[in-house]
């Protein structure tokens, strides 16, 4: 069976077709992922604030130490791991004033917006992650009138806006 060059030209058209729309679909599954991922970073963030937060307060002081130990040159432990506990140490500190900055932001524009819902978000957040005392999703839920679904619901919503507002463009699900 031998086919027209018609019918080729038909076969050719309908696997390119097929490639394209293929290939398309794998990068909106990348996309996806990469979206997802943001998002899970934006919560391993907010999980970990407090224990960043407290251990940011000392870092100056470490960073000083580090540095003093550097010049004399009194440590047994090579120069190298010293550098990169200072390096660690700054990227810590630069990270935990990244989200204060954030968070400060992100409470401005749930004031401005002047909805209620946006105000319930940055409080849902603020109790959880970063006030001095973690209330749980229960304690929450009272203090909000609400069920503790809701709260969750309320929290993945704020993890989004926060993602915007964490990876800036690229935290925009397209």
């Amino acid at each position: 069976m031998k086919l027209t060059e018609k019918q080729l030209e038909i076969v050719a058209r309908t696997a390119a077709a097929v490639a394209v729309e293929k290939y398309q679909a794998e990068q909106q599954e990348r996309e996806k992922h990469k979206h997802d991922r943001r998002l899970r970073n934006v919560k391993l963030l907010l999980r970990n604030y407090r224990s960043f937060a407290a251990h940011s307060a000392d870092i100056k002081l470490d960073i000083v130490e580090l540095d003093e130990k550097l010049e004399l040159d009194d440590l047994d432990t090579d120069e190298f791991a010293i550098m990169s506990i200072k390096k660690s140490k700054k990227k810590t500190l630069a990270m935990v004033k990244f989200i204060n900055k954030t968070l400060e932001i992100y409470k401005l524009m749930c004031e401005e917006s002047g909805n209620a819902d946006d105000i319930r978000k940055y409080e849902i957040i603020y109790h959880m992650y970063i006030s001095d005392e973690k209330k749980t999703v229960a304690e929450i839920s009272k203090c909000q009138f609400t069920k503790e679904r809701t709260v969750y619901r309320i929290a993945q919503k704020a993890y989004e806006d926060l993602t915007v507002l964490v990876f800036g463009v690229d935290g925009l699900r397209f």
